[in-house]
């Protein structure tokens, strides 16, 4: 598959993609003759995992670390499992503050529906934020 062929495909630039093999993102991908980067499905997964974790606002430097120890061997899997542990809390992390975001504005929707309905509105506790 080509650069162009995956940009599109998975909607992001070419740009991005070879930031992603300069820096370690991805491994290096195999190139033509021609030196025309050719990826293969093993590089399509690479590219599938870092559009992923960097969609999760996963820091680059973690996705650096997982694809080096990958590269090392088996003799990492420890290391690699402690760096997805890692990896899913952070994302457990932010999760929780969308949780919470959703609850107030559920709370506020409720508030605000009941408004609508009755012309009063009411709240019933002291958040400070109406």
């Amino acid at each position: 598959m080509t650069i162009k062929e995956v940009c599109k495909k998975y909607n992001v630039t070419a740009d991005t993609l070879r930031y992603y093999e300069r820096v370690g993102v991805i491994p290096e991908v195999h190139r033509t003759a021609g030196g025309i980067r050719d990826y293969s499905e093993e590089d399509i997964k690479w590219v599938e995992t870092a559009i992923c974790f960097r969609s999760a606002r996963m820091p680059i430097d973690l996705l650096i670390e997982y694809v080096r120890l990958y590269r090392m061997g088996d003799d990492t899997l420890k290391a690699r499992l402690e760096l997805l542990i890692e990896a899913k809390k952070r994302i457990l992390d932010e999760r929780k503050k969308y949780d919470d975001a959703l609850a107030k504005l559920d709370y506020k929707i409720s508030k605000y529906d009941e408004a609508v309905k009755t012309g009063v509105l009411k709240w019933d506790d002291d958040t400070g934020c109406k």
